[in-house]
């Protein structure tokens, strides 16, 4: 009888500790006294800027559409510090193309679920949130403002290899020359370049604002622009 009630009482505790994980991931890690979103829609800003989200596209690492609309969005002092590297950039010949920007929280979930545990460096563990998730990551490159085309890297955007390093010293010369312009240029405005990935980038009040879930249609777009 003792052994039973011990057997029962164990799958008790089983069920709430499941119960109680399943719900942890299924919303995002609650985080407190940490400001609104104030997200801004980064074309708006300057209509120079290029979009190449993929992830509203199938040509992407999980093989499918995860983005119902081809935008980009970051909290509004992020957007304005890039902003400000766009400009920058612009008086070179270059202009910035933007390949994610805030991401919602249960899309960091999936890319975490569908990503094999040996490449798991290269997403976040929706356990405790992405940058992406707060409106303060972007995932960016460089284009040429005559030509259109994109500047040349040691990688493409989303290489999961050793080559995606922002010290990776392979490639051409030209290559690691056009990654550490956009790395020096992003950094004397405040943002801080991945260890893993060249064209990640996160900005420096990143603490400061919450992990979101928020839906692209259900962003409010800001007036003042």
């Amino acid at each position: 009888m003792r052994k039973q009630f011990l057997t029962n009482a164990a799958l008790l505790v089983w069920i709430l500790l499941a119960s109680i994980f399943a719900f942890a991931q299924n919303a995002p890690p609650a985080e407190k006294n940490k400001l609104e979103a104030q997200l801004v829609e980064l074309t708006k800003l300057d209509n120079t800027i290029k979009l190449d989200i993929r992830y509203a596209r199938v040509d992407n690492f999980v093989g499918k559409a995860v983005y119902p609309e081809a935008r980009a969005f970051m909290q509004r002092p992020a957007a304005e510090a890039l902003l400000r590297v766009h400009q920058k950039l612009k008086k070179q010949g270059f202009g910035l193309v933007i390949f994610d920007g805030y991401r919602p929280w249960s899309v960091t979930k999936l890319f975490w679920e569908v990503t094999p545990e040996d490449k798991r460096k290269f997403v976040a563990n929706p356990k405790i949130g992405s940058k992406h998730n707060r409106g303060c990551a972007v995932d960016l490159s460089l284009f040429n403002l005559r030509t259109g085309k994109f500047i040349e890297m040691p990688t493409d955007f989303d290489d999961f290899t050793e080559k995606a390093s922002p010290n990776y010293k392979g490639g051409t010369k030209q290559q690691r020359k056009n990654r550490d312009l956009l790395r020096t240029t992003m950094e004397a405005d405040g943002f801080t370049v991945n260890v893993n990935e060249w064209w990640h980038f996160d900005y420096k009040d990143w603490q400061d604002y919450d992990i979101y879930d928020i839906a692209f249609s259900e962003i409010e777009i800001d007036k003042e622009l």
